[in-house]
This record gives structure tokens, C-alpha cells and sequence, in this order.
């Protein structure tokens, strides 16, 4: 995916749950707390082995975790129940 419109994808899901799998095979699923050009970030859904609420990421200034827009493959609205 290109990162611009990784971007433009990220903002309209902002604040929302999502699923975004990226260039080395990961998924994370997670509220977006984030987005600028460069990356989103996610607040990890403890369900699907994040962090949950408790979480505060790693350089992320209390945002989640931050996931490079240009390693983004794909970005999906996860469901209330996944999987």
C-alpha cells in the first residue's frame, strides 16, 4: 500500500478498531490513537496479545505503538468480535 494512502486511510479510521498487517508478516489489531505522515499508531488490543489500556507504547508519547505507514499492506475495520 502506498503510504500516502495508508495515510489518508488511517485518519478516516482514526479513534476507530482496526486490523493493519504490515511488510513483515505482523498483524496488529488496535484503537488508532495517532496519525501523522510518517506513522500510526495503535493502542493493542489485549484480546489479540497487545497491551491493552495499561499499554503506553515505546516512543510513542503515551499513543500506543508505532507502526512506519510505508510498511503498511493493509488496513481493515476489525469487527466488535474477530475471529
Amino acid at each position: 500500500m502506498n503510504p500516502t494512502d495508508a495515510y489518508n486511510i488511517c485518519c478516516k479510521y482514526h479513534g476507530k478498531r482496526v486490523r493493519i498487517s504490515d511488510t513483515s508478516g505482523r498483524v496488529h489489531v488496535g484503537e488508532i490513537t495517532r496519525v501523522d505522515r510518517r506513522q500510526v499508531w495503535i493502542l493493542p488490543d489485549r484480546r489479540y496479545g497487545g497491551y491493552g489500556l495499561g499499554f503506553w507504547g515505546f516512543g510513542g508519547g503515551g499513543f500506543g505503538v508505532g507502526i512506519a505507514l510505508g510498511t503498511v499492506l493493509g488496513i481493515a475495520l476489525a469487527p466488535i468480535i474477530f475471529f
